[in-house]
Order: C-alpha cells, then sequence, then structure tokens
C-alpha cells in the first residue's frame, strides 16, 4: 500500500522524497487500516459476553455516539451521530457493545445509507428485539469541500425495523426518546 500511496503522491505533482512527505505512505497506510478495520470485525463478534437476558419491556435509546467513516465514492470523510432505539425482546445489549456495532460498520468505506440499515440489521441479528430504530446525522466532506462545497450541509438517514416500522405511535415513542 506504501508504494502506491508514493505513486498517488507523484500523480499528484509531489515529490515523496522531500522531507515533510516522508513517513507519509506509512501514515497513510496505518490510517487506511485503521478507519477500514470494520471489515475484518463480525457484529456477533465483537458483542460476545455483551447481550444479557432481561425482563426489560421498555424501548432502550442511546443518542448521540459519534462515529467517523469514510465516503466509498471519494473517500473523503464524513462524520456525525448514531441514534439507537430497541425493544428487548428477553436480551439486552451492554452500552457500550451499541458503540461496538456501530465502530463495525462505520469503520468501512461506506455510504450512510447503507450504514443506517446495515446498524438496524446487526441489531436485529444479535438482539432478536422486537424493534429497532436508528437514525444517523452526518457531515460529508464530499459535500463541503468538494462538489456542492456546502459546508452547512447535514444528511439524515433512518432504518426502523419490527415494531417501529409497523407502528407510527412506537416509532414516534422512539424519536421523541431520543430528542428527534
Amino acid at each position: 500500500m506504501e508504494q502506491q500511496i508514493r505513486i498517488i503522491l507523484k500523480s499528484l505533482g509531489e515529490d515523496p522524497s522531500r522531507e515533510g512527505l516522508l513517513k507519509t505512505p506509512s501514515l497513510v497506510a496505518e490510517s487506511l487500516r485503521f478507519l477500514t478495520s470494520g471489515n475484518d470485525m463480525a457484529p456477533g463478534a465483537v458483542v460476545q459476553g455483551g447481550v444479557f437476558p432481561s425482563p426489560t419491556t421498555g424501548i432502550v435509546a442511546q443518542k448521540n455516539t459519534e462515529f467517523y467513516s469514510l465516503c466509498e465514492h471519494h473517500l473523503l470523510p464524513f462524520f456525525g451521530q448514531i441514534h439507537v432505539a430497541y425493544k428487548p425482546n428477553g436480551k439486552i445489549i451492554g452500552l457500550g457493545d451499541i458503540a461496538k456495532l456501530i465502530d463495525v460498520f462505520s469503520r468501512r468505506l461506506q455510504l450512510q445509507e447503507h450504514l443506517t440499515d446495515q446498524i438496524a440489521d446487526a441489531f436485529v441479528d444479535v438482539l432478536q428485539p422486537k424493534g429497532v430504530f436508528v437514525v444517523v446525522s452526518a457531515r460529508h466532506f464530499c459535500m463541503m469541500m468538494r462538489g456542492t462545497q456546502k459546508q452547512g450541509s447535514q444528511v439524515m438517514t433512518q432504518a426502523a425495523r419490527g415494531d417501529f416500522a409497523k407502528n407510527a405511535e412506537e416509532r414516534q415513542e422512539a424519536m421523541r426518546l431520543l430528542g428527534l
């Protein structure tokens, strides 16, 4: 990968042997490996031991979980907050494990729309809840730095499964708990 990054630097008109760029190929390679480390993670494996039996029946909501990802079209960052609400069905998940599930999918080359669906589907697979509702709010550097150059734009996506997909009142309650 480092050799390819040197080639990219040269094609940008840079000299990869100049002092400021000497470590760039290895630093970029290390950074890209970390930012795409979700490719090597399986949702069930990252929450192993973090799912617990519980008689809880009310909605569990966690909001404002930060995330960072890379747009698969431009390899530019997008970042923001993910809000998750779910209705347990005999099991709950550790709060830190919600963040781990988010990392599995955000640390990949990604589209926000897919990220939202993948997180919702992972909750269904791992917990089999009565319902799950996921909202992602993000800012995209591909919109801010290039293209339309709209710095204040924010993209919102949502995915609903189970009771939240079937019942508008349930979905409204989840949105109220999440402050949306």
